[in-house]
């Protein structure tokens, strides 16, 4: 717990976020980690079958307020599994998202961006305030692409899911400069046009906003699924969590994206391939 919050202090967090130790003592000790984008019946049982001690997730279990944790509820049955196997629960979600190097951080790193700098800056004098940090990052593509180009390799270097990867706006557009945002980043519309980047890459991009930004020549916007956006943190997690000695860290690759079927019509020989 002491490195994760020197890495990811809770105080970063956002007001409304829930981040920190969930379950488990704090004197108990930590042998085997798996680090996971999600808590749900799927990644609890892959860390019962792995053995670990601790599970240590970006997205809250417990976000909103409950009034019961018994076994008869979806978060509560979860609960009961964790406490009755001895398996500590930690989340560390807003506090990442803003760190430098951060969930954005290894979202821009799949694809090779350079000269980076917060989408999203914290208001001056925050607790998170400080270099590099923020929400988004902001950076130069290896060399100019497409917004075609651009998706398909979007595609390519983040993991597969269903969902896959669509894109708004005019094909042929260039790219140069890229902003990414892991998860649900339409919030942060406004601040990719102000930038002046040529796209932005996020997740949960909602029709209407997502029209409007378009129509308004905002930048182009590439729609990934969110577990595909915030799963290459994961590798950057582990990472830390191995330098204590004695901790083997474990990275789920369980895809927990709700979309579980994609179907897209064939395109035309004769037209731009549909993405």
């Amino acid at each position: 717990m002491a490195e994760l919050e020197r890495r990811y202090p809770p105080g970063w967090a956002e007001q409304w976020d829930r981040v920190g130790l969930v379950l488990g003592e704090p004197s108990a000790p930590v042998r085997r980690v798996l680090c996971v984008v999600d808590v749900v019946p799927e990644t609890v049982a892959e860390a019962l079958t792995a053995g670990v001690d601790m599970i240590v997730a970006h997205h809250p279990l417990l976000l909103g307020g409950v009034s019961s944790v018994a076994p008869t509820t979806y978060k509560g049955r979860i609960v009961h599994q964790l406490i009755k196997a001895d398996v500590a629960l930690y989340v560390a979600h807003t506090n990442a998202d803003v760190a430098a190097p951060g969930v954005s951080d290894a979202l821009a790193a799949r694809f090779g961006l350079t000269g980076l700098r917060p989408l999203h800056p914290p208001v001056p004098g925050s607790p998170a305030a400080g270099p590099g940090r923020g929400i988004g990052r902001i950076g130069q593509l290896p060399a100019p692409m497409t917004l075609a180009e651009l998706t398909r390799h979007a595609a390519a270097v983040l993991p597969v899911t269903a969902w896959g990867v669509r894109a708004a706006g005019d094909p042929r557009r260039r790219v140069r400069t890229l902003a990414v945002s892991g998860g649900s980043g339409d919030g942060f519309l406004a601040a990719a046009t102000a930038a002046g980047v040529d796209a932005y890459l996020t997740a949960d991009l909602r029709h209407h906003p997502a029209g409007e930004h378009v129509a308004a020549d905002g930048p182009a916007l590439i729609d990934a699924a969110h577990w595909a956006t915030e799963r290459p943190w994961l590798d950057d997690l582990a990472a830390i969590l191995r330098e204590a000695p004695g901790v083997e860290t474990l990275v789920s690759d369980l895809d927990t994206d709700p979309w579980t079927v994609h179907a897209a019509p064939p395109a035309a020989d004769d037209k731009e391939p549909r993405l």
